[in-house]
Formats: C-alpha cells, structure tokens, sequence
C-alpha cells in the first residue's frame, strides 16, 4: 500500500476572541479533520464560507499552528518541518496580494528568483494559454487578470504537490475551463493537486475525491468514480409499483411524489431495476446521473 502524500490526523484549529466582556472565547475553524490524499490525484474541496477550507489549508502550508492533531506532507510535520513542506509545495491563495508596481514581466522574474524551481519559459507558456499580457502594471490589471498572474506564478513551480484556493474566482468562463485543463494536464505529469471552489461543476469535472466540510467538520468525502455509478430515475405512474425484488433493496431508493410522480435512485448496474420497472405501468421516465450537487445538499440545504 502506497504512502499517503498528505495525512492529517484530528487536526483541530481553534481561534481566541474577545467578547468585549472582560472574557475570551474560542471559535473552532476546524475540528477532528482526518483524511489522505494520495500522490497523482486531484483532491477538491467544498463548503461554503466559513466550512473550513481554507483553514485546512493554511494548516497544511505551516501557516498556521494547530491546535492539536497533526498534518503531515511527504511524511514532513507541516508545523515543525513547515519549510521542508513549503519546498514541497505550490501555493495559490485564496486572497492574492500582488506588487502593484510590478508588471507582469517583471512579477514572474521575481518569483523564479525567489524559488529556484520555478521556470521563466513555463510561466511565458502558461500565460500564453491564459491570455494574459505580462507587459502590464499590475496597478493596471483587472481583478481578472491579477488572478490569471497569480496563477502563472503557482503553476509554473515544479512542485510535486499544487495547493489552489479557490483558483476560478473573477475569471472568465472560456479562461476557468482553460485551468481545469491545465489542471488535468498537471494531474497527467505526476502532480497532486488540492484545491478549494465553490462551483461543484468545476469540481465534478476534474476530482478523483471530494471533501465535503460544514461548520469546520470534515462530514463527507465522495469517490468520484463511485458517483459516476449512481442514477436517478424520474417517472409518472399509472398504477402502484410491483414489489421490489429482493437482489436490489440495497442498491435502490424509492421516494413518493405527489401527483403519481416517482424518483428511483439506484447504485451500480441497473440492467436489473429496468426489467423490473418495464413490469409497470409508466406514462413518463426521464433516467438522468445523480451530480455532486445531490451529495452536497445530502449536508448543505442550499446550493453553493
């Protein structure tokens, strides 16, 4: 059994407040979280704000100190070895601050020269693919296009693990599927990525593994290729069902509807469930694949 390239264990961070009444309180951004992440997958994370995303990640970057349980990347502690991690590690921020005195050009120069695994030649190349001009001041740039800067600069370091907050945000359509792209091309190269978003579609369509995280608790993570698996069925009714047969009551849910109406959701094959349902009396079926955004409601009541 391969080595997890990420491992946390109870991580728990917790944050002094003052009330304004002479006491402090604690607030817990993130409680118990225990996952891994294995080397060469794309590993998303979901939540709305204030889950715990980015608590978690600023825990694994070092930035933060837990308040107990560990994190570990490549076998380093990420709070007592945090700058063997880092070395480790390219990092997108959710909140980028750039120099705004710098233009692009002159931004990449400084970030090879900061760490010295990251190429000039792939940062040209991948901004290119972004269509961003790097002979702009970044005082100039539209939030857009600082955010198109600030993602040339993380993924241009040769890193064997790539951390992305919220990496779409104020971009384009046609630009954010040019990332997942990129992404996926990263993955195909030996990369691991994790990365935060609030929009399922783009985490639908590039993880392998999806956290789900509520209030500062890890409560869900979903296999893709698991989801892939299940399907929803929609239909009209005429008459009542025929009895569900015995070999499918693990693997099928049946919900009433008002109006006659019907949903059968199924895991795995259902070669099965559709001989048994030709055996009813339908006036309508629609046969559809269940999304992540049914997984996220199953612990989030609204959509992201």
């Amino acid at each position: 059994m391969t080595t997890p390239l990420i491992t946390t264990d109870k991580l728990t961070k917790r944050f002094r407040s003052w009330n304004g009444r002479g006491h402090d309180r604690y607030v817990t951004a993130l409680k118990d979280c225990s996952l891994e992440v294995q080397a060469g997958e794309i590993f998303g994370l979901l939540g709305p704000n204030g889950a715990g995303k980015t608590t978690l990640l600023r825990l694994l970057m070092g930035f933060l100190k837990p308040s107990s349980g560990k994190a570990l990347v490549d076998q380093k502690d990420c709070t007592s070895e945090s700058i063997e991690v880092r070395r480790r590690i390219a990092y997108l921020p959710g909140d980028v601050r750039l120099f705004r005195n710098m233009n692009g050009h002159r931004f990449l120069k400084f970030m090879s020269e900061l760490r010295s695994n990251t190429h000039r030649e792939r940062s040209q190349e991948l901004a290119d693919q972004l269509k961003l001009d790097l002979s702009r001041r970044i005082s100039n740039m539209s939030t857009g296009m600082k955010q198109k800067l600030a993602l040339v600069g993380a993924l241009a370091t040769d890193a064997p693990l790539i951390i992305l907050d919220e990496p779409t945000s104020n971009l384009d359509p046609t630009i954010r599927q040019k990332v997942l792209e990129i992404a996926s091309q990263l993955q195909a190269a030996g990369k691991t990525i994790v990365f935060s978003s609030h929009v399922l579609s783009e985490v639908e369509a590039i993880s392998n593994r999806v956290a789900i995280l509520r209030g500062g608790q890890l409560v869900h993570i979903q296999p893709m290729s698991d989801l892939k698996k299940r399907h929803r069925i929609q239909a009209r009714l005429n008459s009542p069902l025929p009895e569900l047969p015995a070999e499918l009551q693990e693997s099928v849910s049946i919900h009433q509807q008002p109006d006659q109406r019907v949903v059968i959701e199924v895991s795995g094959d259902f070669s099965n469930l559709l001989n048994w349902l030709a055996q009813a009396s339908l006036s309508e079926m629609e046969i559809s694949p269940v999304g992540l955004s049914t997984v996220y409601d199953q612990f989030h009541n609204t959509a992201i």
